[in-house]
């Protein structure tokens, strides 16, 4: 059973909140089939899922954004619904994925995407990307030295993590520095707003 839709949606989303329920409904009802998400998600797929990734949108600026590891769109085609003035590569390995989010991508009109079936650290887009994000793909000291490189002198890094961002953080003091990291901070989104916050690591590639 998928989750009802929470009020708060409709304000994340706004005038684009037709196309988020109807990736809502298509990702409940074959998520878990194609192996995108667990079984326990459609019951919580607006709380803990499309509201944690719509979030973030206002950090989004007019450009490239690169996100890595998009698997079941999450956050990548959920930003670009949000965020129609902002164009996107998705960035994802496993070919079931990568039909899943371009079937997605031309099935709710999303001109602003498109896919990358790659690696992030095999993708052509060294240097390329305004911002870059990333949600559960990996820990921060793994994540930072596969990212930063795509990112232009300038660029940002957006991403989402869970509840133990600041220890994260801390144990991944030599790659920050060695990425030439400025700016590191920890944002938390939507507190009194959403039932679960969104926690975003920020930092601005030097």
């Amino acid at each position: 059973m998928i989750e009802p839709e929470p009020d708060v949606a409709a304000m994340l989303f706004g005038d684009r909140i037709d196309v988020a329920r109807d990736f809502a409904r298509r990702l409940g009802e074959r998520g878990e089939e194609l192996g995108l998400i667990g079984p326990l998600e459609p019951a919580r797929l607006w709380s803990r899922h499309l509201l944690n990734c719509a979030l973030p949108a206002p950090l989004l600026r007019p450009g490239l954004v690169g996100d890595i590891g998009s698997g079941a769109g999450l956050p990548g085609i959920v930003l670009a619904i949000a965020r129609p003035d902002v164009d996107f590569v998705l960035v994802e390995p496993m070919e079931r994925r990568v039909e899943w989010l371009r079937a997605e991508s031309a099935r709710l009109g999303l001109v602003n995407i498109r896919v990358e079936r790659a690696r992030a650290e095999d993708a052509p887009l060294v240097g390329r990307l305004d911002q870059v994000t990333a949600r559960a793909v990996s820990s921060l000291s793994k994540l930072i030295p596969i990212a930063a490189p795509l990112a232009r002198k300038g660029g940002e890094l957006l991403f989402l993590k869970g509840a133990r961002v600041e220890d994260e953080v801390a144990a991944a003091a030599r790659q920050i520095r060695s990425a030439r990291l400025s700016g590191v901070e920890v944002l938390v989104l939507g507190q009194g707003i959403v039932p679960e916050v969104t926690r975003v690591f920020r930092a601005t590639v030097d």
